[in-house]
């Protein structure tokens, strides 16, 4: 790996392998969310028009999973708050999940570029909220007044994702780029290796088994999130 000198740029990209051992479901995994329910029906705007009832319905069930006190940051999301509270240089934390675990494990320089589970958007008048109970074709926006015009604030397949402007000078600018627990088959984030490699980063992977661009780092590291990743950061901080 590349010189970890002080002035150096992180940028972390974490997906849903972050989160399984805190007890959330992954996305692709055998037994994970897309072999229960179609994407297509829940996780599209197509899907939205024509069944906003069950997109409603699947989001409130994932939001009250998310509040269950049992569901709580691990090791691996705790670790990556140190490295950005102790690193010497900027750690940017990029997730593609829509949990606040990094939030609740202390991350504070965080991009959600698919949007928050515990957050909803009006369409009529463009107002985000928080929001953690349940919502429905029915749901009155506080802000506007408006009538069926509250969804979910998250990116569904189709939509551009979040701040990528933001997340793109953070890439040509960084000096390492990790990913963290994500199976590198979505796309953009699936390309962020890519352009750090071009920009001269180094490029480390952790994950259960190596993801499908695998052959795209220059480091590869196999194991539970909540094992590497503290291990990991250990071994910057003590090189920096």
């Amino acid at each position: 790996m590349a010189s970890t000198r002080p002035d150096h740029r992180i940028v972390i990209l974490t997906g849903a392998g972050i989160s399984k051992e805190s007890g959330l479901d992954t996305f692709r995994d055998a037994d994970g969310i897309w072999a229960k329910v179609r994407l297509e029906d829940v996780a599209t705007p197509e899907g939205y028009q024509r069944n906003p009832r069950l997109v409603h319905d699947f989001y409130n069930a994932r939001r009250a999973n998310l509040a269950n006190p049992s569901v709580q940051p691990n090791a691996a999301h705790q670790a990556l708050a140190r490295l950005e509270r102790d690193w010497p240089g900027e750690v940017l934390l990029v997730t593609q999940n829509i949990d606040d675990l990094h939030e609740r494990g202390g991350s504070r320089n965080l991009i959600h570029m698919h949007g928050e589970l515990f957050r909803v958007t009006c369409t009529a008048c463009g107002v985000i909220r928080e929001e953690r109970g349940e919502i429905d074709p029915d749901t009155v926006c506080p802000s506007c007044q408006t009538v069926g015009t509250t969804r979910p604030h998250v990116v569904w397949f189709g939509e551009m994702p979040l701040e990528m402007e933001r997340i793109y000078e953070a890439l040509e600018t960084c000096r390492l780029f990790v990913s963290i627990g994500t199976s590198g088959t979505v796309y953009p984030a699936a390309g962020f290796v890519q352009a750090a490699a071009l920009a001269g980063a180094s490029t480390v992977e952790l994950n259960m088994e190596r993801s499908v661009g695998a052959d795209l780092f220059d480091e590869h590291i196999q194991g539970p999130a909540t094992e590497t990743v503290p291990a990991f950061v250990d071994r910057l901080l003590a090189a920096s």
